[in-house]
């Protein structure tokens, strides 16, 4: 069998088990794990970007999602007038002395040298926090005090949410911009503990600032880009549809609903994809293979190995905020004690190890495989013991336990499939050409 018919095939399967999945338990639930694996798979590419591309270490893929989460309620949720008057013009100027003492810092950074910029540096930072802390703080009492139990933030900009893609983006870049102009000169174990670090602080943040997201009271209700189940239910042509089907127009609606999300992650996938494998068999992308082969090689022809990494780092963190916005968008809320960095980090790159790191190919593949069988795993389990057990008496210790255990099936699903990975096919199930 040939390499392409081989790597067709394989998605060939995945359709398979889509199809058995609605066929067997519900249509529903089968489109809701396809949205998931598509967002999933956007996440590996942007992880592939920055791991199969340059070989950067990057363990703080939640963080980055976190982020382009954060966009989905700074963009589409309305703003409330309340709080904006409680405490909205202390933030702005808290706002505007963080943004002069920055300039300040800046500005002596260029002029000055040796001792006295290491003291002005120090003293316009010490300065401007406290002066920024007198407007900040009294703004976080006012806001967080406004009608807390339903608001307590300031709210968003009241737009599209689908706009909210392209700014988590935006975020996730420059946080990416500021980790990687501190962190991408250490060597690759540090890389990924200061990444790791950061994911932390940033998830930390969304938890604690309540003012700016609600923190973990969460936000929930945030506009869709797709039509409502309600709408749809009582729309006399999507009734007339649900009648000739012989289906209820319950099933129909929520079908309707996840198959038009489908669309819109499917349009971003490739769209992603399409300008990742532009870039991959581009100069640029053979240049970034060298850097990745053999960093020293690649200095001594002239290359700017650190501006690179910085690049590309920037680029796989905005496809993660990308991905991280559009997951906000499925679940409609905002709940930053949802993002468990390594829970979900782990996750992430077991995709792209079982896919094949450096092919985008093999990431979105493994980001379907993974994630399917990430859900999959438990009712399967609980199959299988039930099958086991079905000998034994109804009240039996040990049935109870082998079927109590299925729940934790999950973390064992995905050693073996990470397991039989490796050992058959080591390089991912669509390797690096």
């Amino acid at each position: 069998m040939s390499i392409n018919m081989r790597n067709i095939s394989m998605f060939a399967v995945m359709a398979v088990l889509f199809v058995i999945v609605g066929q067997l338990q519900s249509w529903s639930l089968s489109l809701a794990i396809l949205n998931l694996c598509l967002i999933s798979a956007i996440m590996a590419l942007g992880v592939n970007i920055q791991w199969g591309y340059a070989g950067l270490l990057n363990v703080g893929v939640m963080g980055f999602a976190a982020l382009g989460g954060v966009a989905g309620v700074l963009i589409s949720t309305p703003p409330v007038p309340g709080a904006w008057e409680a405490g909205g013009g202390l933030m702005l100027m808290a706002l505007v002395c963080f943004l002069i003492t920055i300039a300040l810092i800046i500005f002596a950074y260029a002029k000055l040298r040796g001792r006295a910029r290491v003291w002005s540096i120090t003293i316009i930072g010490i300065i401007g926090y406290f002066i920024a802390r007198s407007f900040f703080d009294p703004a976080v009492d006012a806001i967080e005090r406004f009608d807390s139990a339903a608001t307590g933030f300031l709210g968003g900009l009241g737009m599209p949410i689908i706009f909210s893609w392209f700014v988590g983006g935006l975020l996730a870049a420059g946080a990416a911009w500021l980790v990687g102009k501190i962190s991408l000169g250490l060597r690759s174990d540090y890389l990924a503990i200061a990444t790791l670090g950061i994911s932390e602080i940033i998830i930390a943040m969304m938890k604690n600032e309540d003012w700016l997201t609600r923190g973990v009271k969460n936000v929930i209700g945030l506009p869709r880009p797709v039509p409502y189940e309600v709408d749809i239910q009582q729309s006399e042509y999507w009734q007339g549809i649900a009648q000739s089907w012989g289906m209820s127009i319950i099933d129909l609606s929520s079908i309707v609903v996840k198959l038009s999300y489908a669309y819109l992650f499917t349009i971003v996938l490739l769209f992603v994809l399409y300008l990742s494998e532009k870039a991959l068999n581009s100069p640029w992308g053979r240049m970034m293979r060298a850097i990745r082969d053999n960093e020293t090689a690649a200095e001594a022809m002239g290359k700017d190995v650190k501006g690179r990494h910085l690049q590309v780092f920037i680029l796989g963190s905005a496809v993660i905020g990308i991905a991280g916005a559009m997951l906000t968008t499925l679940d409609g809320q905002f709940t930053p004690a949802s993002y468990q960095p390594l829970r979900f980090t782990f996750l992430i790159w077991v995709m792209v190890i079982v896919g094949g790191s450096g092919n985008n190919w093999g990431a979105v593949l493994g980001g379907f495989v993974i994630w399917f069988f990430w859900i999959e795993a438990e009712p399967m389990g609980l199959w299988l013991m039930d099958a086991l057990t079905s000998g034994l008496a109804e009240d039996s210790p040990l049935r109870e336990h082998l079927l109590k255990s299925a729940a934790h099936m999950r973390l064992m699903t995905m050693g073996i499939i990470l397991l039989l990975v490796l050992r058959f096919t080591p390089r991912g199930l669509i390797p690096e050409k």
